[in-house]
């Protein structure tokens, strides 16, 4: 049996110059937890050409979904920037990851901070009624350069909340935060600034992190991922993984930049 199943993409949409979304079939075989990503690409000279990238579609969701950057001389990136309506793709049929809410110990908050593309595995994961069942609050943190990469804003804010599966959980508990670095924006700053800022936690009328009662997912460049990881550490946090569940997680796979 292949590695991969062969799928058809259904939409795409580019964001930006450097970013853009698509949906594709997704194979009735196919499970995966809220968070996992998969190996993701296209056939090239007859041989599959692949990265990891997590899936933002709900593990419920009869499709698939993915965000990607795009990469002008990128050996993936430089191709799949270029797919439209009809196009194959193949898709990995062994999902993995460490952004599973069973990787984390019972918590209170669950802070999902993702800059960039990072975003994508909380898409997944604030769609998920397990995640609702096991947090009072989740607070979604997406931090880009300018507004316009600030990708599925509005499904968040507007779509999201009137979903007759998950909608009501959303409007009770989930907490939006976008911020841009370079732009005029309602809020701006690096998460990793906001993190460290008291006026952060109290614009959303919570208590500063702690490692009694918050977990926190991290997804993003890889500075960004050592500087929360050290901040987390440094306050007590443990790192979890499928073996031991901690107070926090990190995403390590990453598409090509």
């Amino acid at each position: 049996m292949s590695a991969f199943t062969t799928e058809s993409v259904l939409s795409v949409r580019h964001w930006t110059d450097t970013l853009f979304s698509f949906t594709a079939t997704r194979s009735q075989s196919l499970r995966f937890d809220s968070g996992q990503f998969i190996m993701m690409g296209l056939e090239i000279d007859g041989r599959p050409l692949t990265r990891a990238y997590s899936v933002v579609s709900a593990s419920y969701d009869d499709y698939l979904e993915f965000l990607s950057i795009k990469v002008p001389d990128g050996a993936l990136t430089s191709r799949l920037q270029h797919i439209k309506t009809g196009d194959p793709i193949l898709v990995g049929r062994k999902p993995t990851g460490t952004l599973v809410v069973a990787n984390l110990r019972p918590g209170r908050n669950l802070y999902l901070l993702g800059t960039g593309t990072g975003l994508a595995p909380f898409m997944s994961i604030i769609r998920d009624p397990e995640t609702y069942e096991r947090f009072e609050k989740i607070v979604l943190v997406h931090g880009c350069r300018i507004v316009s990469e600030l990708a599925y804003g509005d499904r968040i804010m507007r779509e999201l909340p009137t979903d007759e599966y998950i909608g009501e959980a959303i409007r009770e508990k989930l907490v939006y935060f976008p911020t841009v670095t370079r732009e005029p924006f309602k809020n701006r700053g690096r998460i990793t600034e906001l993190m460290s800022s008291a006026d952060f936690f109290s614009e959303l009328s919570l208590p500063e992190l702690s490692h009694d009662r918050d977990r926190v997912m991290l997804c993003g460049s890889p500075e960004m991922l050592n500087q929360l990881k050290a901040f987390c550490i440094a306050r007590g946090f443990t790192e979890g993984n499928s073996g031991e569940p901690g107070d926090f997680v990190i995403e390590k796979a990453f598409v090509e930049k």
